[in-house]
């Protein structure tokens, strides 16, 4: 097996990554841990005027001042978070929000250490007014691809407001087992909590009808739902609308479970901060499949974990402990990585 030693400058300082394996097509990857991450990405967008899009901030010209030097130093700082929080090796899948199109995501592959993995893009255009999307990554000697499309959110009694799809992607694993994996970017609470919670009820709910319904096919399916919901555990559209259970799991039955909730309520702890307070807006949530099986694709005993690597982030002067090392802080621009940190999901063949 050949190996390649990766070198890249990020901030100006040299990144090494150690190295890694280079997989011949035809030689065979080993089975053991899969792993998939969910990151909000804090605005990748390039540099250039989408006339269909409210990118205007994000232009040398803007706001924001944002250039193509900025743009590859935060594609640099992306490709070392994947890089990192994969271990030897980077995950198989990772889901991704706020990303401005599919030349931002062909940049992040091409354009730094991640070009080497053979990564391939999932990436559907949405109807969110500023251009953010979602998107996916996977690695196909690991993952392959059988379909996929974008799940349009309606809101109810509204036909103008419009938000980011649900991206679905079904494909095999090694072992042969169906993985089904949904990414989600929930409607922010920008204007308030309870003033925009019935758009993030249409979200849930249009999310577990399509859960319901791969599930009345097949009760066992191995569902992944990952992403940020802009709402925690414990709120009621992932609770009760789209009935993500907590607590000592069932031993029958499909029902859909959420790992992040035990994380809740420990201090200096989440994968967002508002000012003193942390929150765990980014989640993954599973069948229950995954939770019972003992072969073939199933939860590790590692679960979900929040990655918090230090170089992510940094003293929180004003509000005590830690907070993540952003690109922007309001329109100052920082340097950093995102105003999220990426959540992990740990599984096994």
């Amino acid at each position: 097996m050949r190996t390649k030693k990766l070198i890249t400058i990020i901030a100006g300082c040299l990144f090494v990554v150690h190295c890694f394996p280079l997989q011949a097509q035809n030689e065979k990857q080993p089975s053991g841990d899969f792993k998939i991450m969910f990151y909000n990405l804090e605005n990748l967008f390039d540099p250039f005027d989408d006339s269909l899009k409210d990118d205007n901030e994000f232009l040398p010209a803007g706001v924001r001042g944002w250039t193509w030097k900025k743009f590859e130093r935060k594609l640099q700082n992306t490709s070392k978070v994947i890089i990192s929080a994969g271990g030897w090796r980077p995950p198989e899948i990772a889901g991704f929000c706020e990303v401005e199109n599919r030349f931002v995501l062909i940049q992040l592959l091409k354009r730094t250490p991640l070009e080497p993995f053979g990564y391939q893009i999932i990436h559907h255009e949405s109807p969110d007014p500023r251009g953010i999307d979602v998107g996916l990554i996977y690695r196909p000697d690991r993952f392959t691809l059988v379909s996929e499309r974008a799940i349009p959110v309606i809101f109810e009694g509204d036909s103008i407001a419009t938000t980011r799809d649900i991206l679905y992607v079904k494909g095999i694993v090694p072992g042969g087992d169906t993985l089904h994996l949904f990414v989600n970017h929930w409607p922010s609470k920008y204007g308030g909590a309870s003033a925009t919670i019935s758009k993030r009820r249409d979200a849930a709910l249009r999310l577990k009808s399509v859960t319901d319904s791969i599930a009345q096919k097949n009760p066992d399916a191995l569902i992944v739902i990952m992403g940020d919901f802009n709402d925690q555990p414990n709120d009621e559209c992932m609770e009760i609308h789209l009935d993500a259970r907590h607590g000592k799991p069932d031993t029958t039955g499909y029902y859909l479970y959420n790992l992040m909730y035990a994380m809740l309520g420990k201090w200096d702890t989440g994968s967002h901060k508002f000012r003193e307070e942390w929150s765990i807006i980014d989640q993954f949530v599973v069948s229950s499949a995954l939770l019972r099986r003992q072969q073939g694709l199933r939860l590790s005993e590692k679960g979900a974990e929040i990655f918090r690597a230090p170089f992510l982030l940094e003293e929180d002067r004003n509000f005590n402990g830690t907070k993540p090392y952003r690109t922007f802080s309001g329109p100052t621009y920082l340097g950093g990585f995102a105003d999220h940190l990426p959540i992990l999901l740990h599984l096994k063949l």
